[in-house]
């Protein structure tokens, strides 16, 4: 994907489901969830165990499936062999794009995700190609 596409889907997106979140201090779901938060998007957490839980105004859900608005994108803190779900998930909720963060790729995922006209990164953190794309200071 070019920075012209990068900022484009960027720009566009209002709404992120944010897929594997905790509130745990240090870990990249946290801190990359956080910087989005600032940066204005609308978070939508997503993680059985904290379902119910209130984080960046939003009540944890404990699948993608429990969504009761739409979302932009579905950012997927996850191992690699645990997306497929996850993505059949966002492509039932008519997701406009699938980000899968730094270290998770599913290709078979991607490309049926891609059928349905939905738009996916894989391998890239969100955080830092935000932050690249708009010239921001990430949070660390």
């Amino acid at each position: 994907m070019t920075d012209v596409q990068l900022r484009e889907l960027l720009t566009r997106t209002k709404t992120i489901a944010v897929v594997g979140y905790t509130p745990k201090e240090g870990r990249a779901a946290n801190s990359v969830t956080a910087y989005l938060h600032r940066e204005g998007y609308h978070i939508i957490p997503v993680n059985p165990a904290y379902a119910g839980q209130t984080f960046f105004g939003a009540t944890c859900l404990a699948s993608l499936d429990e969504l009761s608005e739409p979302v932009d994108m579905v950012n997927i803190f996850q191992r690699s062999e645990n997306v497929p779900p996850f993505v059949d998930q966002a492509i039932s909720g008519r997701a406009k794009s699938i980000w899968m963060q730094l270290g998770i790729a599913h290709e078979e995922s991607a490309n049926k995700a891609r059928t349905h006209d939905i738009t996916v990164v894989m391998d890239a953190c969100l955080m830092v190609e935000h932050a690249r794309i708009f010239g921001k200071q990430p949070i660390h």
